[in-house]
């Protein structure tokens, strides 16, 4: 008995899995096949020229334990169509079961990686994209909400897990990680790959906004520009890639007060002062009267995204209300009602909430925007930067 050692090359080819696996899923096939057919014993090995094609079947007698005490060529007399037939089931079987696990030997490393499919099937709860050599699934909640999944419609995805399952192996993507921008950007961007311009921090509400801040090894390359590219070239791929969500690039800075007045870019900053004894730390932000809307954004989002990004909490404040608290901290000052410091002088009855405008907003790094309830006095010095 013979078989076609170009129709197993074949589906090396096609199937992209070793010869050397095809020939010994083939062997196992065969061995099933000897033993179902009834052969001369209960047990058996075939081995298949790697060259001819020849195929060889050992029957075995083996003991209670399992090992083989006799073993005798017992050439295959009738493998009939039923028995070609199960050959063929097993076959495929084990070739679906090494199609597996090279799949999962390919994608297993790759957690953190960018991957690029076609929607295959979409539905409310789970969409399916295909790979081309494997399907990842991207789960209801690793969906953006405000994007509109339609069959055949190209995606790119960031790799969350690779794990085996019953069906086989299941590569989970999503397109809300935050490290999908950042994958975008390296690849949008050279000398982000190359490593001259690095990403330092990143906040993201996906499918509405993000904020990146980036810095570079290298005086001559300006970070920001870097990202934008010339005429926006780059930043606009990435932001068509994310289906329109907005992207602001800030230039990170070591110094805080730096860091935070540049996080809340779009607006402008006129002062910060910094309070890092406070838990979590806090910066009191001052902006421009036209400019505190902007500055604290659409439901709070812009300052929102600011506080995560820095990890600083941020009081905003516009310069009225600034210039009024100062106004009534000086005359309580002078009235002798309060310290220096603002601490209420005993005796006096003064309530410093009854000199204080509320700051407009408070955004904290791990909350939604509020309304202060608290006084600061920002004429203290202690942490102030301009």
């Amino acid at each position: 008995m013979r078989v076609e050692i170009e129709a197993l090359r074949s589906i090396e080819r096609e199937k992209g899995i070793d010869f050397e696996t095809v020939v010994s899923s083939l062997e196992g096939a065969l061995a099933s096949a000897y033993k179902r057919a009834g052969g001369e014993a209960e047990e058996a090995r075939v081995v298949i020229d790697r060259v001819d094609g020849t195929v060889t079947v050992y029957a075995q007698e083996l003991d209670d334990d399992g090992n083989v005490v006799e073993e005798w060529e017992d050439p295959p007399r009738d493998f009939g169509r039923i028995v070609a037939q199960t050959a063929k089931q097993v076959l495929m079987q084990r070739l679906r079961e090494a199609e597996r696990e090279m799949t999962y030997g390919e994608y297993s490393g790759k957690e953190g990686d960018l991957v690029s499919g076609t929607v295959q099937i979409h539905d409310r709860n789970l969409v399916v994209l295909d790979l081309g050599n494997a399907e990842a699934i991207l789960p209801a909640a690793e969906q953006v909400p405000t994007e509109e999944y339609r069959h055949g419609m190209r995606l790119r995805a960031y790799i969350v897990e690779v794990r085996r399952s019953i069906k086989g192996v299941q590569i989970v993507c999503s397109r809300t990680h935050p490290s999908l921008v950042e994958a975008l950007f390296a690849l949008e961007v050279p000398e982000i790959a190359e490593g001259i311009v690095s990403i330092r921090g990143l906040a993201r509400e996906a499918g509405h906004r993000t904020k990146i801040a980036v810095a570079s090894s290298d005086p001559a390359v300006d970070p920001v520009g870097a990202c934008v590219g010339a005429r926006g070239s780059r930043v606009l791929g990435i932001v068509e890639d994310l289906g329109g969500e907005k992207v602001d690039i800030i230039p990170y800075s070591s110094e805080p007060a730096a860091y935070v007045a540049n996080a809340l870019s779009p607006a402008k900053v006129s002062e910060v002062y910094l309070y890092p004894e406070d838990e979590p730390p806090t910066a009191l932000v001052i902006v421009p009267d036209y400019q505190l809307s902007l500055a604290i954004g659409r439901e709070g989002q812009n300052a929102r995204l600011a506080a995560r990004l820095t990890g600083w909490r941020i009081d905003i404040k516009n310069e009225t209300q600034f210039a009024e608290e100062q106004a009534a901290f000086q005359a309580a000052y002078e009235r002798g009602e309060v310290d220096e410091f603002g601490a209420p002088i005993p005796g006096k009855g003064i309530d410093l909430d009854d000199v204080a405008v509320a700051p407009a907003a408070v955004a904290d790094p791990a909350a939604e925007v509020v309304i202060a309830e608290e006084f600061r006095d920002e004429s203290q010095e202690r942490g102030q930067e301009g």
